[in-house]
C-alpha cells in the first residue's frame, strides 16, 4: 500500500486558488488523451545498458563526492551566482512557512541550481530567436503577484528582502516563462498538426465514458537513474513532510518537479485513471480528494501525485450546487472542558432539531443565544470535506448534525434554498483541439529543452 496523506487545508485552499487563476473551466479537455504504456524498471535498465554500449561489471578510476555541491555555475558565459541561489531558495523556504531543515535545504540548493540553469538556457534560447519580454510586461505580472499577498510592489519590494529573496529573482523566473511560453508559439506550436478524425476520436471516448470516475490530478515528477535512485526517493519523501507540515504543492511543483507541467504547478488537468500509467492509476483510484501519495517509481523516475478534485465524466456534480445557508454557531467560554464542551454541544443540537425551516433558525437561535449568519451562493464543493456529503443529501429546510471544536464552538448549517448544477455538457471541438496541440507542444518542449541541456556549454564553481 501507497502512503496517502491528507494535505492541511491552508494548503489546499492556496493550491486551489492558484490554479484556479491559471486555468479555464473547461476542464474535461484531457478525457480521451490516452497515454502510452509505461516500461519496467528492469526493461529501461536493459535498454539503457543497450544503447550506450555499458559493460556489465563497471570499475570507478577517480571519486565523484555527492557532498561537494557545486554553488554556481556559467552557462554559455552568463554567471548564475550563489546569491541568484539563495533568493531563489529563500522564495522556497517563504512558500513553506521558513520551516526547512538544514539537510533538506541543501538538497533544494541543488535543485534550484539546476531549474536556474534550465531558466538561462531558455531565456538564451529565446533571446537567440528575437524574442524578448518586455520589462513593463515582467513589472505588470510582478504587480499581480504582489496582490495576491494584498500588497504593494513597494512593500512587495520589502517584504522579499525581509525573507532573504529579491524582487529580481521572481521577475527573473517571470521573464524565463514568458520567454519560454513565445518561443514555443513560434518555434513548435505551428509545426503541430491536429486532425478532426482525432478530435471525433475524443469525442466518442468522452461520451463512452459518461459517468465514469475522473480525476483533477497534480504530480510532481523527479527523474531518477539506477545510481541515484535512492536519493532521488529520500528527496522525493522529504518534499511529502514539507508539505504534510504545510508546504505548498504548487510552489513545490513549480520549483522541482520535471514534468513539463511544472510551470503550472504540477496540474495535469481532469483525467481518468486509464490514462495515467498503471502505477500512478492505481494511487489514484485509491484516494479522496485533498490528499498525496508517494513516491511512486515510474518510467525514468518517481511521481508525487495529488488528488485536487473528483467528478463524472459528462455528469453534474452536485457539489456544484448554490446553496442558501444560515450558521448558527455558539462559542465556548475559555477554559472549557471537553466534558462541558460535549454536554453544551449536546443541548445545542437537542435546540437546533426543534428548527422547521429556516423561518424559524433566527427564533431559535434568540432562544439559544446562538449567533446566525446568512451566507448566499455557497458552493458546496467549496465547504470542508466532511460537509460536502452531508450538505449534497439534504433538502430546503433541513440543517447539519453540529459541528466544530473547543476552540471553534459548535454550529449548524440550515439549508434555506438550493440552486442544483446543470448538466454537463461535452466540450466542443474546438476546446479539444486546443487540448491535444497544447499535450503536443509541451512533449516537443521537453526535447527541445533536452536538446538545449546537452550542447550547452556550463562551468560550475
Amino acid at each position: 500500500m501507497l502512503p496517502v496523506v491528507s494535505t492541511p487545508n491552508r494548503m489546499i485552499r492556496g493550491v486551489r486558488s492558484g490554479l484556479r487563476a491559471l486555468f479555464l473551466s473547461s476542464a474535461l479537455l484531457s478525457i480521451g488523451i490516452q497515454s502510452t504504456a509505461a516500461q519496467t524498471v528492469d526493461d529501461r535498465d536493459d535498454v539503457a545498458s543497450q544503447q550506450l554500449n555499458l559493460p556489465k561489471d563497471v570499475t570507478v578510476f577517480g571519486k565523484s563526492d555527492p557532498n561537494v555541491r557545486k554553488a554556481t555555475a556559467i552557462v554559455n558565459g552568463r554567471i548564475i551566482t550563489g546569491t541568484d541561489v539563495d533568493q531563489r531558495l529563500a522564495l522556497i523556504i517563504t512558500a513553506n512557512g521558513g520551516k526547512v531543515e538544514a539537510e533538506e535545504k541543501e538538497r533544494l540548493r541543488v535543485q534550484v541550481l539546476r531549474n536556474l540553469i534550465d531558466e538561462t538556457l531558455q531565456i538564451q534560447e529565446a533571446a537567440a530567436n528575437d524574442i524578448k519580454v518586455d520589462p513593463a510586461e515582467i513589472n505588470q505580472s510582478y504587480e499581480r503577484v504582489a496582490a495576491n499577498f494584498r500588497q504593494s510592489p513597494t512593500q512587495f519590494d520589502a517584504y522579499l528582502r525581509e525573507k532573504g529573496s529579491s524582487s529580481a529573482s521572481i521577475k527573473r523566473q517571470i521573464e524565463g516563462e514568458l520567454a519560454w511560453s513565445r518561443l514555443q508559439r513560434r518555434n513548435i506550436q505551428p509545426f503541430v498538426n491536429v486532425s478532426e478524425e482525432e478530435v471525433k476520436s475524443v469525442v466518442d471516448r468522452l461520451n463512452a465514458a459518461k459517468g465514469s470516475d475522473e480525476f483533477r490530478i497534480g504530480e510532481i515528477y523527479l527523474s531518477a537513474t539506477p545510481e541515484n535512485r535512492e536519493q532521488i526517493m529520500a528527496n522525493a519523501r522529504n518534499i511529502i513532510q514539507q508539505i504534510q507540515q504545510g508546504g505548498s504543492f504548487q510552489a513545490y511543483a513549480r520549483q522541482f518537479s520535471e514534468a513539463s507541467t511544472a510551470a503550472v504547478g504540477g496540474d495535469l488537468g481532469w483525467i481518468r485513471p486509464a490514462q495515467l500509467p498503471t502505477e500512478l492509476a492505481q494511487a489514484a483510484a485509491e484516494m479522496q480528494v485533498g490528499q498525496i501519495a508517494g513516491p511512486i517509481e515510474t518510467v525514468g523516475g518517481v511521481s508525487l501525485i495529488y488528488v485536487m478534485d473528483k467528478r463524472k465524466v459528462l455528469t453534474a456534480d452536485p457539489r456544484d450546487a448554490l446553496l442558501s445557508l444560515k450558521q448558527l454557531s455558539v462559542l465556548f467560554p475559555q477554559g472549557t472542558t471537553k466534558e462541558q464542551a460535549s454536554a453544551k454541544a449536546a443541548s445545542f443540537a437537542a435546540a437546533v432539531k426543534e428548527i422547521k425551516g429556516c423561518g424559524q433558525a433566527n427564533e431559535v437561535g434568540a432562544k439559544i443565544g446562538a449567533d446566525v449568519v446568512d451566507n448566499d451562493n455557497v458552493k458546496v464543493r467549496d465547504l470542508p470535506p466532511q460537509l460536502q456529503d452531508i450538505l449534497t443529501n439534504l433538502q430546503v429546510g433541513e440543517a447539519t448534525p453540529p459541528f466544530g471544536s473547543i476552540n471553534d464552538g459548535v454550529r449548524v448549517l440550515v439549508v434555506c434554498g438550493r440552486d442544483d448544477p446543470a448538466s454537463a455538457n461535452a466540450p466542443n471541438a474546438d476546446q479539444i483541439m486546443a487540448q491535444l496541440e497544447e499535450e503536443r507542444v509541451n512533449k516537443r518542449a521537453r526535447i527541445y529543452l533536452r536538446d538545449l541541456r546537452r550542447d550547452a556549454v556550463i562551468e560550475y564553481n
